[in-house]
């Protein structure tokens, strides 16, 4: 051994110890000059780096990596391009709350102020940590070797407790070769790995379910935080308990089986008439884990979702989030409760119990909400069930679920296969769906289905996504080959940008910049999907006529190997019942569509 380092280990020594001290099983990332030491440090270890070639597949495969198993992902960057390569996928977890340790390299410490290579400098000096204070719960600039211990222990714990979300840790690279003693890394060893979670009181709890009970037209909104606290189980108990019809924003679909007779749907722009005017009527909105988003909310105006705070309108909110700043943002709230959904909801049903042991009967409302599922359905058949080529997709999405086992984890990018499966697809499984909610990333979903496979590949995952976001980084084909991962790669190809073209179709009556050459079936000089495929060393298919698709998907999911599977597509509207803002910013007064007629 070096004799300089007779003494301790070098600092990338000790991070790869703590992470393995954490059961960290995999970092994602990319090589650069200023990481390799960590690098190294990994190669001893039985941590897996999973190397991609672009930052942006990493931050995207740690983000879902983190929904699938719960806790925090890592990421390992360089400096400079490579950590803004990463902030798209880093921000997209921000706003979608989940946990993320992104460990970054920079600039040698005794370069501050030089302007050595690939420095962000421009404002200031030794300043690129900062790139990422906008979107991250907090930034630390690692500036001596004797602090990284206490530094990485509260990353940690700051990422997964409150509201979960990224931060970084942005070290130099020559303190990432500084050899320190472990005494620092053993005090924080005996810290508890976890934060217990705040809770409610009876007294509140008595509070809620009295008003719930007393209530005429009562509904549970529920969002992402359902999931992000593993609440699933509380909250069908509490719900069934009460009989609560069930609405969700589109990060809380999957809460509860979308078949379970009380879940009436996703809210807002793309919701059912259903979920929209049981929203309008209710006395109450039961809301846990949400933030009332813009497009869950048709905007937040009046008469289409919800008509909280309205003149003349009763509707009354109790709100449960673990964020305070959530609540009352959006609607004026009359119970607002700081608490862990997990633990809240447990407290809830219990009291539930002991206040109305016998329950509540809304048979009338779950005979209504099996009504509608039923005409719906019915209405959506000769779409489900059409042998149109290019193909529906509608019958797209049928034809994929009754591929699909009930807990295949399904990741979604945006356009059709979000909007419409968060309308349409049944998920089955609480949980088993990870969609870009709050950035919207386009590209998320494909290097989404590498992190969601490592996390548990035990299980099926597909990918569903659009022609536009699979040609933003096709690369991450290479790292799921290398790694033999076997993920189904849907293409929903309608040779455009395909949302935005409808919307400016609408409104302009063109499609200039949001389409390309030649059309679905007959793409002029555009790439063939199936064919990079087989380039990355992946199979490829294209399907040439609707009847293909389905054994297809099946023979895709059997053989276990990465698979493309590129469906041309018509691009018809995802149909909606709410609103949003833009259509009256492009067209004021004139009740467009956000698709042409």
């Amino acid at each position: 051994m070096d004799g300089s380092k007779l003494d301790g280990k070098t600092v990338a020594e000790h991070i790869v110890d703590f992470l393995e001290r954490r059961e960290v099983k995999h970092v994602f990332g990319l090589c650069g000059h200023t990481n390799i030491a960590v690098l190294a440090a990994l190669a001893e270890s039985p941590i897996d780096f999973v190397t991609v070639r672009h930052e942006q597949i990493a931050s995207h495969a740690a983000d879902a990596y983190a929904r699938v198993q719960g806790r925090a992902s890592v990421v390992l960057s360089h400096l400079s391009p490579g950590l803004t390569n990463c902030a798209t996928g880093v921000a997209n977890a921000a706003l979608d709350c989940i946990p993320m340790v992104v460990i970054a390299g920079d600039i040698p410490t005794h370069y501050y102020g030089k302007h050595p290579h690939q420095e962000v400098n421009l404002h200031a000096d030794a300043a690129q940590w900062e790139i990422y204070r906008p979107f991250v719960k907090r930034a630390w600039r690692v500036d001596r070797a004797d602090l990284i211990a206490e530094i990485l222990e509260k990353a940690f714990q700051l990422a997964e407790s409150g509201q979960p979300g990224p931060v970084l840790v942005n070290v130099p690279m020559d303190i990432f070769s500084e050899v320190i003693p472990s005494d620092s890394f053993d005090r924080v060893a005996q810290n508890a790995r976890a934060l217990k979670k705040p809770s409610i009181d009876d007294e509140t709890a008595r509070e809620i379910v009295t008003a719930l009970a007393e209530a005429k037209a009562p509904v549970a909104y529920v969002g992402g935080g359902i999931l992000l606290a593993q609440a699933t189980e509380e909250l069908r108990e509490f719900v069934e308990h009460m009989e609560l019809p069930v609405a969700h924003s589109l990060m809380g679909k999957g809460a509860l089986r979308d078949d379970h007779p009380l879940v009436m749907g996703m809210t807002g722009f793309w919701g059912t008439s259903l979920v929209n005017q049981t929203c309008l009527n209710a006395d109450y909105v039961f809301a846990v884990g949400t933030r009332f988003k813009e497009a869950d909310c048709s905007s937040w105006y009046l008469g289409y979702t919800f008509n909280i705070g309205a003149k003349d309108n009763n509707t009354k909110v109790i709100h449960i989030d673990i964020e305070p700043q959530e609540i009352g943002r959006n609607y004026p709230t009359k119970i607002g409760v700081v608490a862990d959904a997990k633990s809240a909801l447990s407290v809830l049903t219990r009291v539930a119990k002991e206040l109305y042991p016998d329950g509540f009967d809304r048979s009338r409302k779950r005979a209504e909400i099996a009504d509608f599922r039923a005409a719906f359905k019915e209405k959506n058949s000769d779409m489900a069930e059409s042998d149109a080529f290019p193909m529906m997709p509608e019958r797209i999405l049928a034809d994929t679920r009754k591929a699909l086992p009930d807990d295949a984890i399904i990741t979604t990018d945006v356009g059709w296969n979000k909007n419409g499966v968060g309308q349409q697809f049944d998920i089955l499984t609480p949980g088993s769906i990870l969609t870009p909610g709050g950035f919207a990333t386009m590209g998320f979903g494909p290097p989404a289905a590498i992190g969601a496979k490592l996390a548990a590949p035990e299980r099926v995952v597909i990918s569903l996504v659009g022609d536009g976001g699979f040609g933003q980084n096709p690369s991450m084909l290479a790292t799921a080959v290398e790694l033999n991962l076997g993920i189904v790669w849907l293409v929903m190809n309608n040779n455009a940008f395909g949302t935005i073209a409808g919307l400016q179709k609408a409104h302009y009556g063109l499609t200039y910049g949001t389409t390309f050459p030649g059309s679905a079936d007959a793409p002029a000089n555009g790439p063939s999907y199936s064919d990079i495929a087989k380039a990355y060393g992946a199979v490829g298919l294209r399907i040439a006529s609707a009847d293909e698709l389905l054994p297809a998907l099946q023979s895709a999911i059997s053989s276990g190997k990465p698979t493309v599977l590129d469906v041309p597509m018509i691009n018809n509207p995802t149909p909606t019942t709410g609103h949003w803002n833009i259509l009256d910013i492009y067209s004021p007064n004139q009740e467009v569509s956000h698709v042409a007629t």
